[in-house]
């Protein structure tokens, strides 16, 4: 299971990393339709502000399993390695309320933009916004799952007395 949900994580973040790729093209492009034609690419705000967004969750997954998370060990250092890993699992156990409350919140706001046809931005270029809300839960679902597997492994460090795991996998 664990090697499926790396599998996936790792996908997208292959998937965000070459859609920031592609913006950047988006970006020269207004700036030099701006500059040098007097007229910019028409959505470019629209577009750029829910892919960022969508780069952030689609990368999430892959920031837990290969321990890019915010980790300070200033305190906890100090204790034992069985208490460290304590604490890592009280700190998984966070991270994976956290993701997944704002899955929770966010499954009827991207089941809302599915069947309204939401749109952002108006005129000549509207985007829509449903691509954007599903990638929110895939990615906090995929990070509750991440969180999860780092508090089960945890778990089992401290029942063995090992220091805690940062890095759950092999990326």
């Amino acid at each position: 299971m664990t090697a499926f949900i790396d599998w996936v994580s790792k996908a997208l973040m292959v998937i965000a990393a070459v859609l920031a790729f592609l913006l950047c093209f988006l970006v020269v492009g207004d700036v030099s339709g701006r500059v040098f034609f007097g007229s910019p690419i028409k959505g470019t705000t629209e577009v750029i502000s829910l892919a960022i967004v969508t780069i952030c969750f689609l990368q999430s997954g892959y920031a837990i399993r290969s321990g890019g998370m915010l980790n300070v060990d200033t305190v906890t250092i100090k204790f034992s390695p069985r208490w460290q890993s304590v604490f890592a699992v009280f700190g998984a156990f966070a991270g994976l309320f956290f993701f997944a409350f704002i899955c929770y919140g966010t499954l009827d706001g991207a089941a809302h933009a599915w069947t309204s046809n939401e749109f952002e931005g108006e005129g000549a270029m509207r985007v829509p916004v449903w691509p954007t809300r599903f990638v929110i839960v895939l990615g906090t679902a995929l990070a509750s799952i991440c969180y999860f597997i780092l508090m089960v492994q945890n778990l089992q460090r401290v029942i063995k007395g090992e220091p805690p795991v940062l890095s759950s996998s092999q990326h």
